[in-house]
């Protein structure tokens, strides 16, 4: 109920921006935030750019329960997903470098990866279509708990170990970490550094996102980091999450330090068109079929009429979603430390009470209506219907399970 709440307060207020003044907009979005989340929750860090400036940035809710820290928009969130954008941007950079080409073949550099009978490139891995099995699932399968100690090296020793592929590479569009975290390590073994020393290097130190990095040591220290807390029968419990792989996920970071990104990302095009190409443009499958897989980030379909850019994170109970416009130079961030959160849902909404200036008008043809996002209509239920969903589900064709229950008032 919580998330149908948020996404109803946050449509009055896109009703009634009109009528306020920006100093009054802030007032009404932490009230409507301060009430969700408290000094006995877990909380969200948020950014909005607008034309190449942060028009709006705070946090709520708690960094840390146990000591009563409170989530500041310098707060060192674990952003999961996210991570593969800068992945895909590492890999780019070095084949600016001519040090290697997305064409390449992953055996070429992992050799340790099997011979499945057919190439894996690069470029294969970063648009999940490769045909690797999902790294979670495998390790999930082989026995390992969401919160061991789980590293790059436990990762490609799986790999190296798998005797089919899912699917042949390039027939089709299927999400997988594993991608990521071997191209990770094919930066490590192409420029003898470590992932994190080297995106720290070329990436974070340059853009100033001081307060970022890949985190490869689960024992390291990080000041100013958030935990993650989740919700049990009301009861708030902590989420542990001790795995040091990188690629994939492990980025740490702020909503500050992203905004940054934000800016470059739009404005890459202007300075470097190539990298911007490779990074930007949606895969093609073998037959042609054009994916919505870019770089690292999902495109290939508009946001009220914008080009847009977007990718959400989850591990534990963090919660990350990235969205970013090129057109109008702007953006949205929202990081969290706390389930259930509707990540996504509340950084469009707080985006649309900023960005809805730039908003166009879509013709209603069939192929549109098949693409575009829609808002989102929420309805309420009683826990009678709400329990008719309860269960445990498969699906087949990518061999994943989901169980769904009903805390409180929620599925």
């Amino acid at each position: 109920m919580k998330t149908i709440l948020a996404l109803f307060f946050l449509c009055v207020l896109t009703k009634t921006q009109a009528q306020t003044d920006s100093t009054e907009l802030v007032k009404q979005i932490d009230a409507f935030f301060q009430k969700q989340f408290t000094s006995k929750t877990g909380g969200v860090a948020i950014a909005v750019v607008k034309e190449g400036e942060v028009v709006f940035e705070n946090a709520y809710g708690m960094a840390n329960l146990e000591y009563g820290i409170p989530n500041t928009v310098n707060t060192i969130f674990h952003a999961a997903s996210l991570s593969k954008q800068f992945t895909a941007y590492a890999i780019l950079l070095l084949e600016q470098e001519g040090k290697l080409r997305l064409e390449d073949d992953i055996r070429t550099y992992i050799p340790e990866v099997p011979d499945f009978g057919d190439k894996i490139s690069l470029q294969q891995l970063a648009s999940h279509t490769s045909g690797l099995r999902d790294q979670w699932r495998l390790l999930h399968l082989a026995g390992w708990r969401s919160d061991d100690v789980i590293l790059n090296q436990d990762i490609l020793a799986l790999v190296s170990k798998q005797t089919q592929l899912n699917f042949t590479p390039g027939s089709k569009l299927s999400y997988s970490n594993t991608g990521y975290t071997l191209l990770a390590e094919v930066v490590a073994r192409v420029t003898g550094k470590s992932f994190a020393a080297f995106t720290k290097e070329r990436i974070f130190d340059p853009l100033q996102m001081e307060n970022t990095q890949f985190y490869d040591d689960y024992e390291k220290i990080v000041p100013n980091r958030a935990y993650s807390y989740k919700q049990e029968n009301g009861t708030i419990k902590k989420s542990k999450l001790s795995f040091a792989t990188v690629g994939a996920t492990n980025l740490f970071t702020t909503v500050r330090d992203l905004s940054k990104w934000a800016l470059h990302l739009n404005q890459l095009p202007k300075t470097n068109k190539k990298l911007a190409n490779r990074m930007n443009t949606p895969a093609r499958l073998n037959n042609g079929e054009l994916t919505e897989a870019a770089m690292g980030q999902w495109t290939g379909v508009t946001f009220k009429g914008m080009e847009w850019f977007d990718h959400s994170g989850s591990d534990a109970s963090f919660r990350a979603y990235f969205s970013r416009f090129p057109e109008s130079n702007s953006a949205v961030v929202i990081l969290g430390n706390t389930t259930p959160l509707d990540a996504s849902g509340l950084a469009l909404g707080v985006a649309d009470l900023y960005l809805k200036d730039f908003y166009k008008e879509e013709e209603s043809t069939k192929e549109n209506q098949e693409v575009v996002h829609k808002p989102y209509k929420s309805i309420s239920l009683t826990k009678t219907q709400l329990s008719q969903f309860v269960g445990k589900y498969r699906e087949l064709e990518e061999n994943y399970d989901r169980e769904i229950r009903l805390e409180n008032d929620t599925l």
